[in-house]
C-alpha cells in the first residue's frame, strides 16, 4: 500500500510538472477594447496597445453567480469600451491567440451605455418620461451633450474607414416590434450569401427607431432590432460570429425622414446592413 501511494504521487507530481510545461506560454491579458475586426481585438492595456487574434473556439463568458461557474456570452457583446480579461497563448508567429475573454456583466452594461450615449442618470430621468413633448423639451437641453455622445457612439463605426462596403441591405421594422418579416429575412439571407464569397469580411450593423414614445425606450428597441438581425444572420444564415461587428444602437439619431409624418417614421424604424472588406484586401475596382 505504501509503494503504491508513493506511485500515485510521483505520478501527480509528473502530471503537475508535465502541466506547467505545456502552459508555460499560457498568458492573462487585460485590457479595455478600443477597436474590433472580424480577426483582431486591440485592447488599451497598462502596458501598452495590444492586439488579440480571434478564432471561431475562442470562448466569450461572463462569471455566473459566485463566479464559479461561467455563462457564454454573444461574440456582439465584444464592444468598445468593455474592460476584458483575455486567456491566451502566442503563436508561432508572434501572434496572441485568444482562448477564453472574459468580461463582468456590469462592465458589459457600462460599456453598452456609453456606446448608446446614455448614463445611468439619464436613463431613469427619461424612464420617467410620461410624453412625447417632454422627450423633446430634455433632447433639446441637453443638446449638446446629446451629440458629442453621437459622435462617440459613431467614432467606432468611423474607425472602419479602412473598409470597402461591398453590399447593403436596409431592414425595416413595425411600430414597438423588433421581429423579422420574411421578406427581410430573405434579404439578410441574399447578403450573407454574398458576404461568405469574400475574404476577411465584417458585417457592421446599426439600429435605429422613431421619435414615439419615450428616449430609453427608443435605445433598447434600436439595440433589440440590431440584435435581432445579428442572431438571424449567425442562427440561420451560419455567418460566424467573429465577422460582425457589435451592434450599433442608434435610437433616433440620424433620421432618414420626418418624424412629423407616418410615413417617414417607417423609415426611421430601420436596420442598416453593410458587408465591408478591409481595402487592403479589397481587389481593385472592386
Amino acid at each position: 500500500m505504501k509503494k503504491a501511494a508513493v506511485w500515485i504521487i510521483a505520478l501527480c507530481l509528473v502530471l503537475c510538472f508535465a502541466g506547467s510545461a505545456f502552459a508555460g506560454d499560457a498568458k492573462t491579458i487585460k485590457g479595455l477594447i478600443t477597436t474590433r475586426t472580424s480577426d483582431v481585438l486591440s485592447l488599451k492595456t497598462a502596458d501598452g496597445n495590444q492586439d488579440v487574434t480571434l478564432t471561431d473556439s475562442t470562448k466569450v463568458q461572463s462569471p455566473k453567480g459566485l463566479g464559479l461557474r461561467k455563462q457564454q456570452m454573444s461574440w456582439a457583446s465584444l464592444i468598445p469600451g468593455l474592460k476584458v480579461s483575455v486567456k491566451g497563448a502566442l503563436d508561432a508567429g508572434g501572434k496572441f491567440i485568444a482562448e477564453e475573454i472574459t468580461f463582468s456583466k456590469d462592465d458589459l452594461q457600462t460599456a453598452s451605455m456609453i456606446q448608446a450615449g446614455l448614463t445611468p442618470t439619464e436613463q431613469k430621468v427619461d424612464a420617467n418620461k410620461q410624453s412625447i413633448g417632454e422627450n423633446k423639451e430634455n433632447i433639446d437641453t441637453n443638446k449638446q451633450q446629446i451629440d458629442e455622445n453621437q459622435q462617440a457612439v459613431n467614432k467606432r463605426f468611423d474607425d472602419l474607414t479602412d473598409f470597402d462596403v461591398k453590399k447593403e441591405a436596409v431592414v425595416y421594422f413595425v411600430s414597438g416590434k423588433s421581429s423579422l418579416a420574411a421578406a427581410d429575412k430573405k434579404a439578410l439571407t441574399d447578403l450573407a450569401a454574398e458576404a461568405t464569397k469574400l475574404t476577411g469580411y465584417i458585417i457592421e450593423v446599426k439600429g435605429f427607431a422613431d421619435s414615439t414614445g419615450n428616449a430609453a425606450m427608443n435605445q433598447t428597441l434600436s439595440k433589440d432590432r440590431a440584435f435581432a438581425v445579428v442572431n438571424f444572420l449567425m442562427q440561420d444564415c451560419s455567418v460566424p460570429p467573429r465577422h460582425i461587428v457589435s451592434p450599433g444602437a442608434m435610437g433616433i439619431s440620424n433620421p432618414v425622414a420626418s418624424n412629423e409624418t407616418a410615413t417617414g417614421r417607417k423609415e426611421n424604424r430601420r436596420v442598416e446592413v453593410k458587408v465591408m472588406v478591409n481595402k487592403g484586401l479589397s481587389p481593385a475596382g472592386n
